[in-house]
């Protein structure tokens, strides 16, 4: 009887490998149980250096570090086959899946933050001639422990069509724009720029919400090959992209996408979502172009990060430079009182002309930090429907009386 044509996701595992497996990792060389490296304020720590051709098809490590944002100040850096600039350079929390300095338990198919402790990768990582991996600590402290395995494959020979993988992060604080249309991306934030040939395989996206409200409704347009608009791949929402629909419910994590980060119900604060593109890579022969809309037609205003994976053809182009420790540290949340206060001071200064989007904010935030009943809710859904019928003036008046008094809730209860 004829094997099956179309094989599972475990069939390769019975077919014997013509390969050496090894492993870097910082076992104690004395034999005793200190199993970690440490790692100054400053200082790079090599992780590995390989001879190949090979593979790396492992990478676990685990850190202990005082500096509350040791996650976004020690870098991640990859190098294949003695290139100058690195192909993977990231914020090593961010690399594993989660933004914002934060570790979280999450599980999917290549990423893993397991038990908020041990983070995983499973991306194979194959390279000609040679691979080296390292660390660099730009905490104010150092990096107490370190601990790491690197496992990986040797083999004869690399197949010819094999693109390096690549992985790249970068944050924009993006700007409103006030069009009620896009037709032409300009002013999407842009998740990968690349030129050569390769596949995109996914990102990690991280949101901070800076004011209250659905940030979900951008569009992925992804451009390949130098296309015009309007591109190949072009999406119909945030969280579509994200493979859920109406926004997100919950927080949730598979083995291909997931959101597993969810700050609060308002929008408000951090959130990290992740789509990895294994079974459907976006393929490019000259280049590609990922971006996603900051709301629909890029009307938000918020802290966005990203990390982006791909394979491709060396050499690649810089199209994001890293930017020093205090750049990539989170923006402190403000409490809801504070980002309604801002607001008010808009209203005064006359700067708000949609004032039925900042009811809805007020909205949000007041079922969200006050845990409002269903019989509260109903009112403020009421209380909408006569708002939206005043004129302009009357609605400024009732939106500065509203906000002053939810301020002072808020402030009593500390929120």
């Amino acid at each position: 009887m004829a094997l099956p044509t179309i094989r599972g996701v475990l069939w390769s595992l019975p077919y014997l490998r013509n390969a050496i497996t090894k492993r870097e990792s910082s076992w104690d060389r004395t034999g005793g149980n200190r199993d970690y490296i440490t790692v100054k304020p400053g200082d790079t720590a090599t992780l590995a250096k390989i001879k190949g051709p090979g593979a790396i098809r492992h990478i676990w490590i685990t850190i202990s570090c005082p500096d509350k944002y040791y996650l976004r100040k020690i870098l991640l850096r990859m190098y294949w086959d003695h290139e100058n600039r690195p192909s993977v350079e990231s914020p090593i929390g961010d690399f594993f899946g989660i933004g914002h300095g934060i570790a979280k338990h999450y599980i999917s198919l290549p990423l893993t933050m397991t038990c908020d402790k041990g983070f995983n990768c499973y991306f194979p990582m194959p390279f000609f001639d040679y691979a080296e991996i390292e660390v660099v600590n730009e905490c104010d402290t150092e990096v107490r422990a370190f601990y790491y395995h690197v496992d990986y494959e040797l083999y004869d020979k690399l197949e010819d069509e094999v693109g390096l993988f690549h992985a790249k992060w970068r944050r924009e604080k993006t700007v409103a724009q006030k069009t009620e249309v896009n037709l032409t991306g300009e002013n999407n934030y842009l998740i990968l720029y690349a030129e050569g040939r390769g596949h995109y395989i996914g990102c990690v996206l991280s949101v901070h919400g800076l004011r209250p409200g659905w940030w979900g409704e951008g569009d992925d347009m992804i451009f390949v090959d130098g296309e015009k608009w309007p591109p190949s791949l072009h999406g119909t929402g945030t969280e579509d992209y994200f493979c859920s629909a109406w926004g997100f419910n919950r927080e949730y994590w598979g083995p291909y996408h997931g959101f597993p980060l969810w700050g609060k119900r308002s929008w408000l604060g951090y959130h990290t979502m992740y789509r990895f593109h294994l079974e459907e890579p976006v393929v490019f022969r000259k280049s590609i172009k990922v971006t996603i809309e900051h709301g629909h037609a890029n009307d938000r205003a918020d802290d966005i990060s990203s990390v982006a994976y791909w394979y491709q053809t060396e050499p690649h182009i810089e199209f994001t430079t890293m930017p020093p420790p205090e750049e990539r540290i989170p923006l402190p949340e403000k409490k809801s009182s504070e980002v309604l206060e801002e607001i008010l001071q808009e209203f005064k200064k006359g700067e708000v002309e949609d004032y039925n989007r900042y009811f809805y904010y007020l909205y949000a935030v007041l079922e969200d930090e006050l845990r409002l009943k269903e019989p509260v809710v109903s009112v403020l859904r009421f209380t909408w429907d006569l708002f939206a019928k005043l004129d302009k003036r009357q609605k400024k008046e009732v939106l500065v009386d509203l906000y002053t008094k939810a301020i002072s809730i808020l402030r009593e209860q500390g929120k």
